[in-house]
């Protein structure tokens, strides 16, 4: 569900001084395309959050949201909107982001 390699690139490329302060943002934004994705209607609206959310996922190595979101984005896209199953989406991440949150610190431990 989550690749730690993407997160130790992460972590390597901003530094362990700047690290937590990114993944706070990035944490940030995912919520808040989470929260957007959640009342979106229209498929563009719709296709604008799943790129977003699959992006800020991607960047915390949450590659099965991710993929979601490629996926959803794309039936957004080619006219298939409806097809988007954003309960999964959403129980996705939310799994994802208590896996994350739990397993981080053991992770990058001293």
């Amino acid at each position: 569900m989550i690749n730690w390699a993407r997160v130790q690139q992460l972590r390597q490329d901003i530094g362990d001084d700047d690290f937590d302060d990114v993944v706070h943002i990035f944490l940030d934004e995912v919520c808040e395309t989470a929260n957007a994705l959640k009342s979106a209607e229209d498929p563009q609206g719709l296709e604008h959050c799943l790129h977003s959310l699959k992006n800020n996922a991607l960047n915390l190595g949450l590659s099965h949201v991710s993929d979601l979101c490629q996926s959803a984005e794309r039936l957004a896209r080619d006219g298939q909107a409806d097809l988007v199953d954003k309960c999964q989406i959403l129980s996705a991440l939310a799994a994802s982001l208590e896996q994350f949150k739990a397993e981080l610190p053991k992770k990058f431990a001293a």
